[in-house]
C-alpha cells in the first residue's frame, strides 16, 4: 500500500492531545488555533507545526490553509453535567464558528471531541450531524479506559464524503495505575488534603489504588484548584498526582513539557484530550484515507 500524506487542521487544541494522538497516528498536523497564552506556549515547545494564537470568531476561512481534516474539540464546560452546580450547562456558540470553517472549507473529513453531555443540545447536535455532502457518524460514549488507566467517556464525531467503514477498538488496555505512580515521589500534600483524607470536609476525595487494579476517575482541569479532590496510593502513602502522573493518565510521554507552573501544567492536562484516543481516531481516519484513495 503507498503512503499517503494525509493533513489535518487542530482548532481549540489546547495542551495537543489531540494533535501529538494523530501525530502519532500518521497525520500531519499543519497548524493548531488556540486562544490561551499558556497553551499555545506548550504547543510551541513540543510540536514543530505553525501555531495560531488567536480567537476563532474573529479569523476567516477561505484565505486560510487547506487540509483533508478539520478537528474541532471545543471547550466542554458548556456542555458537561458538572456545569449545572454552577448554572452554566447553557451550551457555546463556538460550536458555530468551527462549523463555519467546515461549511467553507469543505474538508475530506471533520472530527469532533467533546463531552457525552453535548448530546442533549439539539441545536449543537443538529449542526454536528445535518451539516449537507457528509456522511457523519456518531461514537458515544467512548472510554479512555481502553487505553489508560482513566474512566473518560467522550463523545466523537466523524463527518466523511464517503461513507466511513466499521471503527476498530482496542482489545486490551495497553496500561495500569501501577505503571503511571512515580517511585519515591516528591510532592507537597496541602493541610487541606490531609483534612479531606482524615474526613473533615462533606465531599471524601476518590482514592485509587494500584494494587486494587483500579482506574482513575476522570482528569479534570479542576485538579489546579483542588488536587485533594482525587488521590492515589503509592505504596507508602495517600498523595495526590504529580504533574507526571497526572500528564500520564492523560497518555502524555515524560519528554512532553507543559509551560507555566504545576497548576497550570494540571489544568492544561485535565482539558486535553487522552493521547491514546486522539491516536486511535487518527488510526480511523487513516484507514478511510487510505481506503478513499485506493
Amino acid at each position: 500500500m503507498i503512503k499517503i500524506r494525509i493533513t489535518a487542521k487542530s482548532y481549540f487544541s489546547g495542551a495537543g492531545g489531540m494533535d501529538l494522538g494523530l501525530i502519532q497516528a500518521g497525520i500531519d498536523v499543519i497548524e493548531s488555533f488556540e486562544i490561551d497564552e499558556k497553551c499555545c506556549s506548550t504547543l510551541t515547545k513540543n510540536f514543530r507545526h505553525k501555531v495560531n494564537q488567536t480567537d476563532i470568531t474573529t479569523i476567516t476561512v477561505l484565505d486560510q490553509p487547506e487540509a483533508d481534516i478539520y478537528v474541532g474539540t471545543f471547550p466542554c464546560t458548556r456542555y458537561s453535567t458538572a456545569a449545572d452546580i454552577s448554572k452554566t450547562r447553557t451550551g457555546d456558540d463556538l460550536f458555530l464558528h468551527f462549523f463555519r470553517h467546515i461549511a467553507l472549507a469543505k474538508p475530506e473529513m471533520y472530527i469532533v471531541e467533546n463531552v457525552p453531555g453535548m448530546k442533549v443540545f439539539p441545536v449543537v447536535m443538529e449542526a454536528l450531524t445535518k451539516l449537507p455532502e457528509y456522511y457523519v457518524r456518531v461514537e458515544c460514549p467512548v472510554n479512555a479506559n481502553m487505553w489508560l488507566p482513566q474512566e473518560r467517556k467522550r463523545l466523537i464525531v466523524i463527518g466523511t464524503k464517503k461513507p466511513f467503514g466499521n471503527l476498530e477498538y482496542p482489545e486490551s488496555k495497553q496500561i495500569g495505575l501501577k505503571d503511571i505512580v512515580e517511585k519515591d515521589a516528591e510532592i507537597d500534600i496541602p493541610q487541606y488534603v490531609l483534612n479531606r483524607i482524615n474526613g473533615k470536609y462533606r465531599d471524601k476525595p476518590i482514592i485509587s489504588d494500584p494494587d486494587n487494579n483500579d482506574n482513575a476517575p476522570t482528569c479534570v482541569a479542576h485538579y489546579a484548584k483542588d488536587v485533594g479532590t482525587r488521590l492515589v496510593k503509592d505504596g507508602k502513602r495517600i498523595r495526590p498526582y504529580t504533574v507526571r502522573e497526572y500528564g500520564r493518565l492523560q497518555g502524555f510521554p515524560d519528554w512532553f513539557e507543559f509551560s507555566g507552573t504545576d497548576r497550570d501544567a494540571y489544568r492544561q492536562i485535565g482539558n486535553a484530550v487522552a493521547v491514546p484516543m486522539g491516536e486511535w481516531i487518527g488510526r480511523q481516519a487513516v484507514k478511510y484515507f487510505n481506503g478513499r484513495r485506493l
